[in-house]
């Protein structure tokens, strides 16, 4: 499941086909379930029931074209959990800060309900300084609440991984979001974590 946050609001909820459908992107190749088979799906995605959890993952198994013999390995199983986020009342120049101490690409930036409003990264502080590079430090001292961010794709813990590395690669992303069913950020996976999944988990086929 992926969905799209839009300066807090949720704009898109869905399936990945839905997703391509969307964004104009050639899909995965389409799948349809059964009545009873989606019941399961959905029953598995909103964990109200373990006592068919062995049914609903094979219902899940069959909706992403997978054999039910063939281990399946979940966002959170390769996610980094630990996410460095911002708070939407800091400064661009406190992210600033923030993505040259952490050395990483690109930040969450969450509102107080911690909903993410958008990603931070030093190619969009640049832009921001490249639109007034005559009030620098009134650009630094802007507050990100104010700013307006790019929609951003997002995913849920439990979607196959290679459902998100084609997402990846097709949406040319370094990273997804991992939000829960109460839109709270959990964990981020990025290109990494799966290059990483790849070599250390020996079940684990991206492509087959």
């Amino acid at each position: 499941m992926f969905a799209i946050y839009n300066n807090g609001s949720v704009g898109f909820r869905s399936t990945v086909d839905n997703l391509y459908e969307l964004k104009n992107t050639e899909a995965p190749n389409r799948v349809s379930l059964k009545p009873d088979d989606d019941d399961l799906f959905q029953e598995y995605m909103s964990g109200k029931s373990k006592k068919n959890n062995n049914q609903a993952l094979d219902a899940y198994k069959k909706m992403a074209n997978i054999d039910t013999s063939e281990q399946i390995f979940h966002v959170e199983d390769i996610m980094t959990k630990d996410v460095t986020t911002i708070d939407s009342t800091f400064k661009i120049a406190q992210a600033y800060e923030l993505l040259k101490d952490t050395k990483i690409s690109q930040i969450p930036v969450l509102d107080k309900e911690k909903n993410i409003l958008g990603l931070i990264n030093k190619k969009m502080i640049l832009n921001l300084i490249m639109e007034d590079v005559n009030e620098i430090r009134i650009v630094l001292n802007k507050i990100l609440n104010d700013l307006y961010f790019d929609e951003v794709l997002t995913t849920d813990p439990i979607t196959d991984i290679r459902r998100v590395a084609k997402v990846m690669i097709d949406f040319k992303l370094d990273a997804i979001p991992v939000v829960n069913n109460k839109d709270e950020l959990v964990g981020i996976v990025s290109k990494s974590d799966i290059i990483k999944a790849v070599s250390k988990l020996p079940k684990l086929q991206l492509w087959s």
